[in-house]
C-alpha cells in the first residue's frame, strides 16, 4: 500500500503563516498531528466518510470534522433542505419560523427538553447554561470535573492557563474528580447554599488522558444530590449528542439532566447549537440577555431539521455503536498479534485509542516511549489513508460501511508492521 506525500499542503501552510496566526488557528494544533510529516494540512473536498487533501490523497475520516460530520459529508438530504431554505431567506432582520419547527422537533426528541434556545458553537450554550443556572438559583458557584472541556470562554480555560490571566473568571469554579460522588458532596458541604450548577459531559472525555465511563450508580446519585440541594444539573452533550441515544445521552445513562447543551451532531456541519431545558428553568433563560449576529439564521435550522429526522429514521446511534465496536475490537486483536496492547476507552461511537508496548501495563505516558509508539502508529495509518489524531476521541459517522471498517483494519495491520521494527 502506497504512502502519501504532501508537497502542496506544505506550500499552502507556508503561505497561511504569512496571513493567519499559527497558519491554522484553534484546536488543530501540533499535539494532534505528530509526526507532522505524516499529516495533510489542508483539505480540498469531501464526500460521505472521505475527504481529499490538496495533493489529491484520499482519507477515510475518523475525526469527522471533530464531530459535526455525523451523516456523511455533503449529505444530499441535509444539503437539499439547506439550499431550499437559502432560496427563501437565511439571516434576516426577523427570524424564520424554521426556528419554531426546529425547537418543536427537539422538544419531541430530547427527553429533558421542554424548550430550546439556539446559538452557533458548543461553547456558546455551555456558557449560557451557567448563566441560566445562576439566574435560576441566585447563586454564583459552579462545580466542574477536573480536566474537563466545555469550550474556550475565559471561565472554561484550564486552571492557570495563560499565566493565570483568567483567574478572576474562574474564582467561582470548583473542580472535583470524575466519578467521585464524595467530592461533590464535600464541595456542597464546604459551600452551603452557594452552588448554582454542576456541569459535566456524559462520561469523562479529556483530550490527553484515557476516557472513563460513569460508575454504575454515579449519575443516579449525582441527580439525587443536585435535586436535594437545589443545584442545576447541566449535561454538556456537545460531543456525544445523538451518538449514544437520540433522546439524549442522559437517557442513555439512565438519568434526567436539567439543562442539555448540544452542537456537533445537530446539522451535519451547518453551524448551529442549542441549549435545552426543563420548564422550570425557562423563565431564567428568558431573563438572560444572550445573542449573536447569526444565531437565528434559517439555513442551519433547516439543515438541522433534515439531519435529526434522518438520524431518527435510520436509528443512527445503534449503527454508530455497532461500526465503532467492529473497528475497535479489530484493533485490539491486531495489537495482540504484534505483541502490543491497544487500550480502547469511551463508547464505540466516539472511541479513544492509546497503544502500549507492554500488554500488561496499566498506565501510560503520553510523552514517554508509549507516546512515541502511539504517535508513530497513528501517523502510519494517516499516511496510508485512514485519518486519525493522536490525542482526541475519534468519531464514527453514518456514511461508514463495514467495508470501510475492513479497509481501516487492513491499514492498521500495515501500520503495526511499519512500527514493529522501530519499537
Amino acid at each position: 500500500m502506497k504512502t502519501y506525500q504532501y508537497p502542496n499542503s506544505s506550500k499552502m501552510m507556508e503561505k497561511a503563516k504569512q496571513f493567519i496566526p499559527s497558519g491554522i488557528p484553534g484546536h488543530q494544533g501540533v499535539a494532534s498531528f505528530m509526526p507532522l510529516e505524516h499529516y495533510p494540512i489542508f483539505s480540498d473536498h469531501a464526500e460521505g466518510t472521505y475527504f481529499w487533501d490538496v495533493d489529491g490523497n484520499k482519507f477515510l475520516d475518523f475525526m469527522c470534522g471533530y464531530g459535526p460530520n455525523i451523516l456523511g459529508y455533503n449529505d444530499p438530504d441535509v444539503n437539499k433542505a439547506a439550499m431550499e431554505q437559502m432560496k427563501k431567506e437565511d439571516c434576516v432582520s426577523q427570524p424564520s419560523t424554521k426556528m419554531i419547527e426546529l425547537a418543536e422537533l427537539l422538544v419531541n426528541t430530547i427527553d429533558t427538553a421542554d424548550w430550546a434556545f439556539f446559538a452557533k458553537n458548543g461553547g456558546d450554550v455551555t456558557s449560557l447554561a451557567l448563566l441560566v443556572a445562576k439566574a435560576a438559583t441566585g447563586r454564583q458557584k459552579i462545580v466542574l470535573i477536573n480536566h474537563s472541556y466545555h469550550g474556550v470562554a475565559p471561565w472554561a480555560q484550564s486552571p492557570g492557563a495563560a499565566d493565570g490571566m483568567f483567574n478572576k473568571e474562574q474564582e467561582d469554579l470548583i473542580y472535583i474528580d470524575w466519578n467521585s460522588v464524595e467530592q461533590l458532596e464535600q464541595a456542597i458541604a464546604e459551600n452551603p447554599g452557594q452552588i448554582a450548577g454542576f456541569i459535566s459531559t456524559p462520561y469523562y472525555q479529556p483530550a490527553l488522558m484515557r476516557n472513563e465511563l460513569p460508575a454504575a450508580d454515579y449519575w443516579s446519585r449525582v441527580r439525587d444530590i443536585c435535586t436535594k440541594n437545589g443545584i442545576v444539573l447541566i449535561l454538556d452533550d456537545v460531543r456525544c449528542g445523538f451518538r449514544l441515544d437520540m433522546a439524549g445521552s442522559d437517557r442513555y445513562y439512565g438519568f434526567n439532566a436539567d439543562l442539555v447543551c448540544m452542537c456537533k451532531s445537530l446539522a451535519n456541519g451547518y453551524n448551529i447549537s442549542t441549549l435545552m431545558g426543563i420548564e422550570s428553568l425557562k423563565e431564567a433563560c428568558e431573563k438572560v440577555y444572550f445573542t449573536g449576529s447569526y444565531w437565528l439564521s434559517a439555513v442551519p435550522m433547516a439543515a438541522s431539521i433534515a439531519c435529526i429526522n434522518k438520524l431518527k429514521a435510520m436509528n443512527a446511534p445503534e449503527r454508530l455503536l455497532k461500526l465503532g465496536k467492529m473497528y475497535t475490537d479489530g484493533l485490539e486483536k491486531l495489537a495482540v498479534r504484534y505483541g502490543y496492547r491497544m487500550e480502547v476507552s469511551a463508547e464505540p461511537s466516539l472511541f479513544y485509542l492509546f497503544l502500549l508496548q507492554d500488554p500488561a501495563a496499566q498506565s501510560w505516558d503520553l510523552f514517554g516511549p508509549d507516546g512515541e509508539l502511539h504517535r508513530a502508529w497513528i501517523g502510519e495509518n494517516v499516511r496510508r489513508g485512514v485519518f486519525l489524531t493522536n490525542y482526541h476521541n475519534q468519531f464514527i459517522n453514518c456514511a461508514m460501511t463495514e467495508d470501510d471498517i475492513k479497509f481501516a483494519l487492513e491499514v492498521a495491520d500495515e501500520a503495526f508492521h511499519a512500527v514493529k521494527d522501530r519499537f
